[in-house]
C-alpha cells in the first residue's frame, strides 16, 4: 500500500518554517502576501491560509489587518523564560549584541547552592554572556547545561551580533537540545559585586533576578539560566502564552 500524501497545508507549512529558522524572514519582516505565496507553493489561498495560521498560532508570525502577516519571533516561548530576548529586541527596533565573558567547567557537587538538586551531582558547563541593547549593558546571563550535552563548546559557538546569538536558538540548533517545558521564578535581589561590575552600576543595586530550568519530555533538566536584569518584566498575556517585553 501505498503511504498517503502529506496534505498541501502541511508542505507549504514545513517549507515556510524552514524558511523563518533559516534567518530568510528576518524578525519585523514582512512575509509574502498569500496570493504570492498560493502561487508559490502552486494551492490555493485558502491552503497557504491555513498554513500561515498554523504559524500564527505558534507564535511565529502576527497577522495585522492591512498589512499581511509579519514575524514575530523565531524561537517562539512555552514560558516566558523561554522567549528570545534577542527576538523580542529586535522586533522593538533595537540591536541587541552579546559579549561572551567564560566558558567554564564544574565538577559535580563543586558548584553553589543556587541550582537546583538534580544538578547537583551533574558535571556542568556554564556559560556567562553579558547582554546589550544599543550597546548599553541590560543583563548579566548565567546558563548551566550538563556537560554530556554540550560537549566541545567554544566561544565561537556564541556570535555576539544577529539573531544567531539567542541562547534558545544556539543550544537547539548548535547542540541539539530539545526541552518542552519550563519553570521560572522572579525576584528582586541586590546586585552582588561581580554582577554590578558588568552592568555598570553600583553594588546592591536593586536588580530584578529571573531564574529558568527547562525540562525534556522525561522531565530531565536540559538547562537551567539566571538573569540578572536592569528594569521591569512585563507579561503579555494574550492566549496561552507569555511574552516579555
Amino acid at each position: 500500500m501505498e503511504a498517503r500524501a502529506e496534505p498541501k497545508y502541511k508542505v507549504a507549512y514545513g517549507a515556510l518554517l524552514s524558511r523563518l529558522v533559516s534567518g530568510r524572514y528576518p524578525i519585523g519582516g514582512r512575509l509574502p502576501t498569500e496570493d504570492e505565496l498560493a502561487k508559490t507553493f502552486d494551492i490555493s489561498r485558502v491552503t497557504i491560509r491555513r498554513s500561515l495560521d498554523m504559524l500564527v498560532n505558534e507564535g511565529f508570525l502576527e497577522r495585522r489587518q492591512g498589512s499581511g502577516y509579519t514575524v514575530i519571533s523565531l524561537s517562539p516561548p512555552s514560558s516566558m523564560c523561554l522567549s528570545s530576548f534577542t527576538d523580542a529586541m529586535l522586533r522593538a527596533g533595537r540591536e541587541p549584541s552579546s559579549r561572551l565573558i567564560r566558558i567554564s567547567t564544574l565538577e559535580a557537587g563543586a558548584h553553589g547552592e543556587e541550582l537546583i538538586g538534580e544538578l547537583q551531582d551533574e558535571r556542568l558547563t556554564c556559560i556567562e554572556r553579558l547582554r546589550l541593547v544599543d550597546d548599553v549593558p541590560q543583563m548579566l546571563v548565567r546558563t548551566w547545561v550538563p556537560a554530556r550535552l554540550l560537549s566541545n563548546a567554544t566561544a565561537d559557538d556564541f556570535p555576539n551580533t544577529g539573531h544567531e546569538q539567542s541562547i534558545l536558538r544556539i543550544l537547539r540548533q548548535r547542540f541539539g537540545l530539545e526541552w518542552n517545558a519550563a519553570c521560572e521564578d522572579i525576584s528582586p535581589a541586590g546586585a552582588p559585586a561581580d554582577v554590578a561590575k558588568y552592568l555598570h552600576i553600583e553594588p546592591g543595586r536593586p536588580l530584578l533576578v529571573q531564574a529558568c530550568t527547562a525540562f525534556d519530555e522525561d522531565g530531565g533538566v536540559v538547562f537551567y539560566e539566571q538573569v540578572y536584569r536592569i528594569g521591569k518584566v512585563s507579561f503579555n498575556l494574550t492566549g496561552a502564552s507569555r511574552q516579555a517585553r
